[in-house]
C-alpha cells in the first residue's frame, strides 16, 4: 500500500521508518493537508494526518476522486476530520486510541511547575545579574485542591500525579472513571463547582460541539482569584479573549497552554523573522503570567514510540485485511 504522510517533521520521520513493516510505502511530505495540498494524493491510497492538517467535507471529497481510501491519524483526537463525511464516502479513518498518557500529563505538571514557582522569571533575572528573591515567590501544591477537567487516560494520570503532591482532586467528566476512583479518593461535580473551588484547573478533555468554548467569561468569572490554568488539551476549548481578560483583570493568576485555539497557522512551523497576523496571539504571549509551548506535551519517546507502532499497525491491517480495529467510522 501506497501512503503519503502529511505534516510529517523531522522528530517523527525516523521513528516512522524504524516501525515500518509489512506492504507499506510511504512518501513524506512536510506540507499540512488541505485546499492547496490535496492534489499532492493523487495515485496514493492511503494518507496519515496530523493535528494540522484539514480533513473538512470538501477535502474529503477531493481525496476520494484522487483515490485515496485510508486515513490514519497519527493522533488520538479526530476533530481535524469530517467523520460523516467520511464514512459517506467509504473512506475508512482510524486514529491512534492511546500512546503514552504520561507525556501530556507531566507537561501539564511541568506548565504548572513553570509557572508557580517562576522558574522563567528566574532564569531571566539571574541571566541580567540579579539574584533576588522577592520577585520569585510560589505556593505548595500540597493541601491545594486541583481541578480536572476530563479524566480519561490523560486526564486520570495527572489526577494521579497530583495525587501524589498531596493535593485534594476534584474533576468534571460526564463519564466518571471508576478505575480512577478505586486508585485515589476524587470527586466529581459540576464544571462550575470545579472553577469555584480549585487552585488549579487543568483541561484533559477531547474537542467537541460540547467542549468548544466551554471556558468562557462566565466561567472564568467564577474561578478562586489566584487559579493557576492549564490547557494540555485543544485550544478551541478556550475563548482566548475571555482568557485574557480574565489574567488582565487577575480572576485567573496564570495560564500555562500547549494548545491556542488559532494555533494551526502558528504551531509546528518555523517562523522565525516571520510575522505572525494574529492580534489575540500577540497579546496572549505577551502576558508576564502565561506561558505557552506548541504542541509540546506530547513530544517523549515513548509516546512517538506508540504513535509510530500503531499507525503502522491501522494500515497493516488494512493492507492484509480490510479492517482495522481502531476505526472511528
Amino acid at each position: 500500500m501506497k501512503i503519503l504522510m502529511y505534516s510529517s517533521y523531522e522528530f517523527d520521520r525516523p521513528i516512522i521508518e524504524n516501525a515500518m513493516h509489512g506492504k507499506l510505502e510511504f512518501v513524506y511530505s512536510e506540507q499540512p493537508l488541505n485546499e492547496d495540498t490535496v492534489q499532492l494524493a493523487e495515485g496514493f491510497e492511503g494518507i496519515s494526518l496530523f493535528t494540522p492538517d484539514n480533513a473538512s467535507a470538501a477535502i474529503l471529497e477531493k481525496l476520494y476522486f484522487y483515490g485515496v481510501k485510508y486515513i490514519t491519524l497519527r493522533s488520538v483526537a479526530y476533530d481535524y476530520i469530517d467523520l460523516k463525511r467520511a464514512r459517506a464516502l467509504g473512506i475508512k479513518v482510524a486514529n491512534v486510541p492511546s500512546y503514552s498518557p504520561y507525556s501530556v500529563a507531566e507537561h501539564a505538571v511541568a506548565l504548572l511547575m513553570t509557572l508557580n514557582r517562576k522558574i522563567v522569571l528566574g532564569q531571566k533575572l539571574m541571566n541580567m545579574g540579579d539574584y533576588r528573591l522577592d520577585h520569585l515567590i510560589g505556593f505548595d501544591l500540597h493541601g491545594k485542591k486541583v481541578g480536572i477537567i476530563g479524566t480519561g487516560k490523560i486526564g486520570s494520570a495527572f489526577a494521579k500525579i497530583m495525587h501524589g503532591f498531596g493535593c485534594s482532586i476534584i474533576a468534571h467528566d460526564p463519564i466518571e472513571s471508576e478505575e480512577l476512583k478505586q486508585q485515589i479518593y476524587i470527586s466529581y461535580t459540576t464544571l462550575e463547582e470545579v472553577c469555584i473551588n480549585s487552585d488549579v484547573i487543568s483541561i484533559h478533555c477531547p474537542l467537541n460541539r460540547e467542549t468548544k468554548y466551554m471556558f468562557h467569561k462566565k466561567i472564568f468569572s467564577l474561578m478562586k482569584k489566584g487559579v493557576v490554568f492549564i490547557n494540555t488539551a485543544r485550544g478551541k476549548i478556550v475563548n482566548t479573549e475571555d482568557l485574557i481578560d480574565a489574567l488582565q483583570h487577575g480572576n485567573v493568576h496564570a495560564a500555562g497552554l500547549d494548545a491556542y485555539e488559532g494555533d494551526k497557522k502558528i504551531f509546528l512551523r518555523d517562523l522565525i523573522d516571520k510575522n505572525i497576523d494574529d492580534e489575540i496571539y500577540t497579546i496572549l504571549r505577551s502576558l508576564p503570567n502565561v506561558l505557552i509551548t506548541g504542541h509540546q506535551g506530547f513530544l517523549t519517546n515513548e509516546a512517538l514510540q506508540g504513535i509510530a507502532n500503531t499507525t503502522i499497525a491501522n494500515l497493516n491491517a488494512w493492507a492484509y485485511n480490510g479492517i482495522c480495529e481502531n476505526e472511528l467510522n
